[in-house]
């Protein structure tokens, strides 16, 4: 007995219409890339704003191998640091609303921005590190990116204690003694 078969239907692709649909920041973004990060310490230049990576996106820059959503940006927290900080959002292409802007001029602990050209964090009172200057004078230069020292990443993350940040941290650890063997 021959089985029955029918025609294969191609389905249309709905790719387009989901474009379509969703407004900017609805949906997941892109990962964490160095073309970001040197963009950010482009503009971030131009306008003198003080900042360091930390986070992930940090750990990543050190050469952490890992993904992440979103860029993690330790600010300085003053107003003149804040106004900087929007005009080079502004430039980078982020619609920065009138709230975003008084939050990162008066120096909210944390400000999400999520419908830019990419997903960025701005931290300016990081869990578990006293002062922005503190970190700063614990920092590097990779390639020209001011980033959080690995033990700065880590006690943030200890700190936070989020279930993401605790399930990281073991390799977070890992990548930390070697990378303090090679560095």
């Amino acid at each position: 007995m021959i089985p029955h078969t029918v025609p294969l239907t191609r389905w249309q692709s709905i790719e387009s219409g989901a474009k379509r649909i969703f407004p900017t920041g609805s949906v997941m973004a892109a990962p964490f890339s160095y073309e970001q990060a040197q963009r950010i310490a482009e503009v971030f230049s131009k306008y003198s704003v003080r900042y360091l990576f930390i986070g992930k996106s940090g750990a990543i820059i050190l050469g952490f191998p890992d993904t992440t959503q979103d860029a993690d940006l330790f600010v300085k927290k003053s107003m003149e640091n804040g106004r900087a900080i929007v005009s080079a959002l502004l430039d980078l292409g982020f619609p920065v609303t009138k709230v975003q802007q008084q939050e990162i001029e008066r120096g909210k602990d944390f400000v999400q921005l999520r419908s830019g050209p990419f997903d960025l964090d701005l931290v300016f009172a990081p869990d578990g590190i006293e002062t922005f200057e503190a970190a700063e004078s614990r920092s590097l230069k990779v390639q020209g990116l001011p980033v959080c020292h690995i033990d700065d990443i880590i006690q943030s993350k200890e700190a936070t204690n989020r279930v993401k940040d605790r399930e990281s941290l073991p390799r977070l650890k890992a990548f930390r003694e070697w990378w303090l063997k090679n560095h």
